[in-house]
């Protein structure tokens, strides 16, 4: 008896994506589904980048087909497609950026910079195309721990080519100012200083635009909300009260304007002791997780409080291209794999697939 398409599908159901706990049937992953006698042929397509998983999910939607009776040849490919998801409402999209992720805290110091450039160097290295601006106009370290000397180009002398580091589009106020000069801007020209850096821009064909915040509640974070299409943002915090506290804050500046809140990223959650591997909470436990039960909102991670880290960074080479097949590089992937799926669980942004209007006279 050849199998049937039906019988296929009933399978296939029965499979769940490691990464988004769902069926492949159910997320719509399943493409191009063929059964010719006892042979089935399939992609998988999914909404994020994952190239790390492909090989395993390969197998595991083969093995299951395999199982049925009367199946011949199986051949699954699978890939990755990124699309554009919504951001709030009247905020017109970025060109050449699908999407756009705030990496956020609420108070400095707990390492929001180097999460967001290892959170953007991961879903880099899953195969998405990334751009990284650094919306810290004061304070800017992106151009130091991506790498990245010089000034950016203008080859209309209107718009900025984006400079590039480990295969990020990178832009920041660092590339355009000497190191040693202070910016002393009141809140007007800083506002207006990112909108530049963000609009004026060639970004190239951007799947995930990552933008790291200064810290707080202020005026970058308001003009992002009013003027910035963001797909989400992702809190960065550590374990203390006190950085808790304002953590929560920027939690609900958030979703007091309309962004989703992608999860919360917990760093230094512990330090094991590099000579006799004791294992301390220094900041104490819990707190990131226990934040995410009360705002009904996701942990995405929780990273080692690591001299490697802030050595890696500090030196231009951030630890997911440092040593990209270390244990904390995995960490970085598995917070940039859900966040991404976070995203393409969200509605996509249609306005592109609708036409012009045009009004003439006839």
């Amino acid at each position: 008896m050849p199998i049937s398409e039906a019988e296929v599908q009933g399978a296939l159901k029965e499979v769940v994506d490691p990464n988004s706990g769902k069926d492949f049937v159910s997320q719509k992953s399943v493409k191009n589904l063929k059964v010719s006698g006892g042979d089935v042929s399939l992609d998988i397509e999914l909404g994020y980048p994952a190239k790390s998983q492909f090989e395993a999910i390969r197998r595991l939607v083969a093995g299951r087909l395999r199982q049925l009776t009367g199946v011949g040849n199986v051949t699954v490919n699978v890939h990755s497609k990124v699309v554009s998801h919504t951001a709030q409402r009247g905020v017109k999209l970025i060109p050449g950026v699908k999407n756009i992720i705030a990496v956020a805290s609420g108070k400095g110091g707990v390492g929001k910079s180097t999460t967001a450039a290892n959170l953007a160097l991961a879903l880099a290295a899953e195969g998405a195309t990334v751009g990284m601006l650094d919306a810290d106009i004061y304070g800017p370290s992106q151009p130091m721990m991506l790498g990245i000397t010089g000034r950016p180009e203008s080859r209309d002398g209107k718009t900025l080519e984006p400079m590039t580091g480990h295969g990020l589009q990178a832009i920041s106020i660092g590339f355009l100012i000497d190191n040693d000069t202070p910016m002393v801007w009141r809140g007007p020209m800083v506002t207006q200083a990112l909108e530049q850096l963000l609009k004026d821009t060639r970004w190239r064909d951007v799947d995930y635009l990552v933008i790291d915040l200064p810290p707080g509640t202020g005026d970058i974070q308001l003009t992002l909300a009013q003027k910035v299409p963001v797909t989400g943002a992702v809190i960065v915090t550590t374990p203390q009260d006190i950085a808790l506290i304002d953590a929560r804050k920027g939690l609900k500046m958030f979703e007091k304007v309309g962004i989703p809140i992608i999860g919360i990223v917990e760093n230094m959650s512990i330090h094991i002791c590099s000579n006799c591997g004791h294992e301390e909470y220094i900041f104490g436990s819990g707190g990131a997780e226990k934040m995410c039960k009360d705002y009904d909102t996701e942990f995405l991670g929780a990273l080692p409080l690591d001299i490697g880290i802030r050595e890696q960074a500090d030196s231009g080479k951030p630890t997911v291209v440092a040593d990209p097949d270390g244990r904390i590089a995995e960490i970085y992937k598995q917070i940039a794999r859900r966040a991404a799926v976070k995203i393409a669980e969200q509605q996509k942004d249609m306005s592109s697939k609708f036409p012009s209007i045009v009004i003439q006279n006839t």
